[in-house]
């Protein structure tokens, strides 16, 4: 009897003191991102198993390593800048001394979002392939895009359009459009969500048998997850693209079926 007062006494002292003991101190609050003007600087990086772009391969199906730095306005404006390797633009031209192993993408514009989970985005991108381009008199890949998108929630609809005098290495072809069609769907809390996306290339020149070698449809449906601030993803792209016009000079066509697995993280 006096072993069991003897006990519940030294119960009711240890809940004492745990409840006079102080709390545990909070973990500090993550640093703030640095800012430069009012503008918040952030980046991310990611490899993958090989860059696509609008279901394209850009490095004929090799690894990829990029790199992007953003600056955001609280007040909706916005500048980026892009970095990946590439291979296509030498793989055109394999048997010629032409060569550009980078991209460099320069945008920006401004997002307002003007209800509950609607954003209006509305800006310019500049897309650039630093190189040698000697032996080809006139070509020029760089081209320039103004674009208008809406998204709601999870979904995302965005309208390209080519002002610039050439679209990636096809001259004359100013007015040429891109229209994409995009979801992210979150799958409850699980941390997975679905992405599915449709694109349509359509090219405006003067020559009609070009342009109805150019234009394709494309197609991507692919899943990804954050892993202790790794974002990966794994997606099937689809592009149905004419052999003729895409056929690179190593034979392959750098559109069709395609599995991409890459790993990323902001910062």
């Amino acid at each position: 009897m006096h072993q069991l007062r003897i006990l519940s006494l030294c119960s009711v002292l240890a809940n004492q003191l745990l409840a006079q003991a102080p709390a545990p101190p909070a973990a500090p609050p993550p640093p703030a991102p640095p800012s430069i003007l009012g503008f918040t600087l952030t980046g991310s990086t990611t490899v993958g198993s090989q860059y696509i772009f609008r279901g394209l391969t850009q490095t004929d199906g090799k690894p990829t390593v990029q790199a992007e730095l953003d600056l955001v306005h609280p007040t909706g404006f916005y500048a980026s800048a892009a970095f990946s390797n590439i291979s296509w633009i030498t793989d055109q031209f394999i048997a010629g001394p032409v060569s550009a192993g980078i991209e460099v993408d320069l945008f920006g514009g401004y997002k307002w979002g003007f209800a509950k989970d609607w954003t209006l985005d509305i800006g310019a991108y500049r897309y650039l392939y630093p190189g040698d381009y000697k032996s080809l008199a006139g070509y020029n890949p760089n081209t320039t895009e103004a674009y208008l998108g809406l998204a709601y929630s999870w979904a995302s609809l965005k309208y390209s359009r080519v002002v610039s005098g050439g679209n990636f290495g096809i001259a004359q072809a100013e007015g040429s459009t891109y229209v994409d069609l995009s979801v992210a769907i979150p799958l409850g809390e699980s941390g997975w969500t679905v992405l599915a996306h449709g694109g349509k290339t359509t090219f405006k020149t003067s020559d009609a048998a070009i342009n109805d070698l150019l234009d394709y449809m494309d197609y991507k449906l692919g899943i990804t997850k954050e892993i202790k601030g790794y974002m990966l993803t794994l997606a099937g792209t689809n592009a149905d693209t004419k052999d003729a016009g895409y056929r690179n000079a190593l034979g392959r066509n750098i559109g069709k079926d395609r599995v991409t697995f890459t790993i990323a993280k902001t910062f």
